[in-house]
Order: structure tokens, then sequence, then C-alpha cells
């Protein structure tokens, strides 16, 4: 169903901004696939090829057909900085805005997109005209969640898929190996084919709670970001709670049930808000009388295991 009316207006952007794992990705594809759009990845991780777990990766299913730009592109090792961040993204832009469709960028580096609106071009907002939408969840839910996010990219491959490119002394200060889930295994990897069984699963264990207290650590740092681009300097963000979903995440065994109430929690606090938000960034070229029978929520953990 297409909810784009008429021509829209070549320069208008969309910013899907946010922590990690609060659903961008899933919430960034169920706009693409209402209006005209093609997604661009602004998570300076996920621009890289490999580790798709631990990266977190929209899979092609998730994708839904929607084009993505800067997702999986660049080579594992190389220096992939804010102005080459800055650099392909204008000009997928442009690209997308030919085309005749909505670019949305979305992720969570937020210094990249900072350094996009405030330093690349000195011109860009008069260029643009931005809509940024914060997609937030309530931390204690999001801590929860993000715990078991990690178990379950653990049983979806995550030990083997990092075992797999590790190499001794490597340089994790640039490229993928900065990805929370890579540095801290390795002394485990140094040291796996010395230990006996019990000492490897208590090592693994606590490999595994260090990557859940840096994930949690890092939402902090993202959120202290967003508060100093809305705060300081006055970026018009527009928050929107998907705390309702999540709580129905941790507080519930996977089941039908719990899914459909995820799909309504997600509709009613997520989708209906955000198409209200680019209603009044679109104006009347943006129709959303009726948004949506098919409007699915993020990404299940259980997808996951699909990924491996």
């Amino acid at each position: 169903m297409n909810y784009f009316n008429g021509n829209m207006h070549k320069n208008k952007i969309v910013f899907i901004i946010g922590a990690t794992a609060t659903g961008k990705s899933r919430l960034s594809v169920d706009i693409a696939t209402r209006i005209p759009s093609e997604i661009i990845n602004s998570d300076k991780i996920q621009v890289h090829k490999g580790l798709d777990i631990i990266t977190n990766k929209i899979s092609e299913t998730g994708k839904k057909g929607v084009p993505h730009h800067l997702l999986g592109t660049i080579e594992p090792d190389s220096d992939f900085t804010a102005a080459d961040f800055c650099n392909q993204v204008v000009a997928a832009v442009e690209e997308i805005l030919r085309s005749g469709k909505v670019p949305i960028i979305v992720g969570g580096s937020n210094s990249y997109i900072e350094a996009l609106v405030e330093e690349h071009f000195v011109k860009f907002k008069s260029l643009y005209d931005c809509c940024f939408i914060w997609l937030d969840v309530l931390l204690p839910v999001l801590f929860s969640f993000v715990y078991r996010r990690v178990d379950q990219m653990v049983d979806a491959g995550l030990v083997d898929e990092v075992r797999g490119m590790y190499v001794p002394n490597a340089d994790y200060s640039k490229g993928i190996r900065r990805a929370i889930g890579v540095p801290e295994f390795d002394k485990y990897f140094e040291n796996e084919k010395e230990m006996d069984e019990t000492s490897k699963k208590l090592v693994l264990e606590n490999v595994i709670e260090k990557i859940k207290k840096n994930t949690c650590k890092l939402v902090f740092r993202q959120l202290d970001k967003i508060e100093r681009l809305k705060n300081e300097l006055n970026w018009n963000i527009h928050r929107i709670d998907a705390t309702p979903v999540f709580k129905i995440y941790v507080k519930e065994e996977a089941s039908n049930a719990r899914n459909q109430g995820v799909n309504d929690a997600w509709m009613e606090s997520v989708v209906k808000i955000c198409f209200g938000i680019l209603t009044d960034f679109f104006g009347e070229d943006l129709k959303v009388d009726e948004v949506a029978e098919s409007i699915t929520a993020p990404i299940p953990p259980e997808e996951l295991k699909a990924k491996n």
C-alpha cells in the first residue's frame, strides 16, 4: 500500500536515530514500504562487511525489498571515517532524490550524523529539510532486552562468527573489529586451546557478560549524544516511546500471543505516531488515513538464528 500522494519536495530527508536495539531498522523499513524511499545506514560498524550476527545487520528478509545503502559494503579492516561517511551519504542522498524517492538515514552513530548535518556542508540545512525521529525505550526495559538479545546472538552462532575473524595481536581501533563483542573475545581465543572445558565455560560466561555491560554503556553514550543534539544544537527531534513494545518482549515468553501483542503495541505506540510526524513533515503530499493492515513488529530475537 502506498501512502505517498503526488510529487514530494525534493529536499526532504528522514533521520531515524536512537540507542542500539530500539527497533530503528524495523521502523525504517515500515516507512519505506509505505512511501517511495530508500534507506541509508548510518551505523559506522554496520557499514563493514562481515559479522552480521554481532553487528545485528538487518536480514534480507527484514529489508522487504527496500534498497539499503552503506550496509555491509566496506572492507572489514578499512578505516571508515566520519568524512568518508559524509561523502558517501551525500552521494546516496542525491541519487535517491533524483529517483523521486525519500532518503531515510537510520542508525546509532550519532557523531557521524552530527558531522553530516553540522560540519560536512555549511549549507546542509538549507539544502535539505530534515525530520529527526528518535526511537526511545526506557532504560531498565531496554537493558533487559539487550541482555536477552545478546543471549540470542550467542545461540545464533556469535562465538564462531567472531572466532572466524580472530587474528592474534589484531588492531581493535579501526574497522569492524571496533564492534562490541569482538575485542572482548581476544584473550578467550588466545588461550582457548590451553583451557579445559570448565575453564572455557567460565571465561566464556564472563566474556558474554562483558559484552552485555559494554552494550549498555554504549546506550548511555548514544543517549547523551542525542540529548546534546537536542538541547545544545537545538535540533527539532521527535521522540517516540517504544517502551510498551519492549515490555512485552522482556516480560513474556515467546508465543503467538506475545507476537500479536508486540505487533499491536508496535502499531499503536510507534508506527501511528511516526506517520503522524511524517504527515506534518510532508504536508499534503503524504496520505496516511489508513496506516496499514500489515505493519510488522521489530525483528524478534528468534530471527537472529536465521542469519547464521
